[in-house]
């Protein structure tokens, strides 16, 4: 009795220690991630990716991912993250320039030219410059940086378009903020500042007649059920941030930088490779299901751009200089 009660209490202790190593491995440093990106967009597919990577490197970082806005609403992150209340984020270049004006250049329409040219610029000394000013003003360290995709015209009830002529009048769903207002604006629409988990029932509903989105976030979203057309006007070539709060950054090991840096390098490129091939055949995919997809001369578009960001108020503090080495990259 004596021998089995030992062997009793070994195997307890030993199952005890087991569940203890368990226990600190998930009471790690705390990484939670907030996005807006559905669950099959492939933003949330490079976070889930991102999450095993660290899982698998062990360096003390417990990361989960939350996405459709679920942990936070959209447009509430960043806040968020300069806050304390979150330690990452999907953040975009219209919620910097909120902070940093002079860096509404980059949330220009027709400013980059494909994904090349957007790489060229985030690569480069620009790039640099960039991430360097956020950490600094904003308190947010960008660790990646992600193709979100091209984003189109989407519309509820086909019509002819030509130009921006064509969409007056039209309510077109837009993410809130002065510079997607003037976006808007461009494309001749009359913008609906609305979270993008709310999009699909404004569709259906009608409360809205269109969104412009990348195609492969359209698709992931299952906008293609209440709509009935895409119009490529390619306005934008859109980058998206893997970014961290400084705070939580700065008191990270080295190795748990190098760790989660490298984690979201990677995952952010497999992204990009995924979302471009899936660029190249969604159409044909589109199509199937029954969407027009319209492919347009974008000349009046990108005049009618050109005229509604000369002289607008939204663009008097933009750094006119470092859209000039934009544009050139």
């Amino acid at each position: 009795m004596t021998t089995r009660r030992n062997v009793m209490k070994g195997a307890l202790a030993g199952a005890l220690i087991g569940l203890a190593g368990r226990a600190g491995a998930q009471a790690g440093t705390q990484i939670r991630i907030s996005t807006a990106a559905p669950p099959s967009d492939f933003l949330a597919k490079a976070l889930e990716a991102l999450k095993a990577e660290v899982d698998g490197a062990s360096a003390g970082l417990n990361v989960s991912v939350h996405t459709a806005s679920t942990l936070f609403k959209q447009g509430t992150e960043v806040q968020a993250l300069q806050r304390g209340n979150l330690e990452m984020s999907t953040m975009t270049t219209f919620e910097v320039a909120q902070q940093i004006p002079e860096f509404g250049v980059y949330n220009r329409g027709y400013l980059f030219k494909d994904y090349a040219h957007l790489r060229r610029a985030f690569e480069g000394p620009t790039g640099a410059e960039y991430r360097k000013i956020v950490a600094d003003k904003m308190g947010i360290e960008i660790i990646a940086v992600h193709y979100l995709g091209t984003r189109h015209v989407n519309l509820r009830q086909k019509r002819t378009v030509k130009g921006p002529a064509d969409l007056a009048g039209v309510k077109l769903r837009m993410p809130a903020g002065p510079e997607w207002l003037l976006l808007g604006r461009s494309l001749g629409v009359s913008p609906l500042p609305l979270g993008m988990p709310e999009v699909y029932l404004a569709l259906k509903t009608g409360t809205v007649d269109g969104q412009e989105n990348p195609l492969s976030i359209l698709n992931a979203a299952k906008l293609h059920e209440v709509t009935e057309q895409v119009v490529l006007t390619s306005h934008m070539v859109q980058p998206v941030f893997f970014a961290v709060a400084k705070p939580v950054w700065d008191k990270l090991s080295a190795e748990q930088k190098k760790v989660l840096e490298a984690a979201a390098l990677k995952t952010a490129k497999s992204g990009d490779e995924g979302r471009l091939a899936d660029e190249a055949s969604i159409v044909t995919a589109l199509k199937g299901r029954g969407l027009a997809v319209d492919a347009i001369d974008l000349t009046p578009f990108r005049e009618a751009a050109d005229k509604v960001y000369t002289g607008a108020d939204a663009t008097k503090a933009w750094d006119l200089a470092l859209l000039k080495r934009l544009l050139e990259a």
